[in-house]
Order: structure tokens, then C-alpha cells, then sequence
């Protein structure tokens, strides 16, 4: 299945030169759950699917849903009920937060889009601080011509 086929892209959106790549079409498919079963299917199953804040949160609750395990969020600084630990991060134009309740087990940390890699790295070293062992990152697209080569796995791929 060609996933490709239900992703939109926006030029010049949010920004002058950003190609956005708008998930809407396939979320609101008939194709999401073969979509999600695809994803999964990537990846060893961990005790725990993390979902970052906010579009990882769908992917991971479905997939926790459709194969087992529990969801954990990962948030924006402030959204959580503590106990939480936190982890600071650069982005293109400052610094940002995220935060996760503390706990053990095996996880995967799932978004929707792996662009330059700043928000899964922090939320790798997050999963750690908070007691986690990460076994994996997933997300359903890739963005591989703004990387280095690394190993997220990745439903669909734009080199």
C-alpha cells in the first residue's frame, strides 16, 4: 500500500521553504488502521508505546490499543499531574520542555514525523531520566533529507 498517496504537501507552510507534510487525509481514511497495523509491525513489542505530544499520541494509543501494552504521554511542560521528570530541549528558535511520569519497563517512543530529530532525541534521554529502557523509536513518516541516517523506523520515507 502506497501511504504516500494520503499525505498532502504544503508548500510554504507554516513558513517560507517548509514542504508540510498534512497527515489529515490518511487519519481520516479508511487506510488508518492498516496504516497503524503497519507501523506496529516495525518494531519489537515493548511493555510501553510513548506517544509524544500530540500527534504521537494517536499512533501510540492505537497501537497500544490494537497490540497490547500500555500508552504513556509525553508532554508539554505543565500538562501533567506530578510526580513528572522533565527534559529541556533546543529548537530552530529557542528552547522547549517535555515531561513524562516516571516509571519502568520497555518502551517505544512513537510521533508522527521524524524531521531533524531535536524532539525524539530529548524524549529518548527523558525516557531514560524517568526509568525507562527505550527499545525503539517509530513514527509514520520520515523526513530522511533533513538527517543524518539513523535507526527510527518509519512507515513512509521522503529522501
Amino acid at each position: 500500500m502506497d501511504f504516500k498517496k494520503y499525505i498532502n504537501e504544503i508548500p510554504d507552510f507554516p513558513k517560507s521553504g517548509v514542504s508540510f507534510k498534512d497527515i489529515s487525509p490518511l487519519l481520516k481514511s479508511t487506510w488508518l488502521p492498516y496504516a497503524i497495523h503497519n507501523m506496529m509491525g516495525l518494531v519489537k513489542h515493548p511493555d510501553y508505546w510513548i506517544g509524544i505530544d500530540s500527534r504521537g499520541f494517536i499512533f501510540a494509543s492505537a497501537i497500544a490499543s490494537s497490540n497490547g501494552g500500555g500508552f504513556i504521554m509525553c508532554r508539554k511542560k505543565g500538562k501533567l499531574p506530578p510526580p513528572v521528570v522533565s527534559q529541556t530541549y533546543s529548537l530552530e528558535y529557542g528552547e522547549d520542555t517535555l515531561e513524562m511520569q516516571p516509571g519502568t519497563g520497555k518502551v517505544v517512543i512513537v510521533d508522527d514525523v521524524y524531521a531533524t530529530g531535536g524532539t525524539m532525541n530529548a524524549v529518548e534521554e527523558l525516557c531514560k531520566k524517568a526509568g525507562y529502557e527505550v527499545i525503539d523509536r517509530l513514527v509514520l513518516i520520515d523526513l530522511k533529507y533533513l538527517h543524518e541516517p539513523n535507526d527510527v523506523k518509519s512507515l513512509i520515507q521522503y529522501e
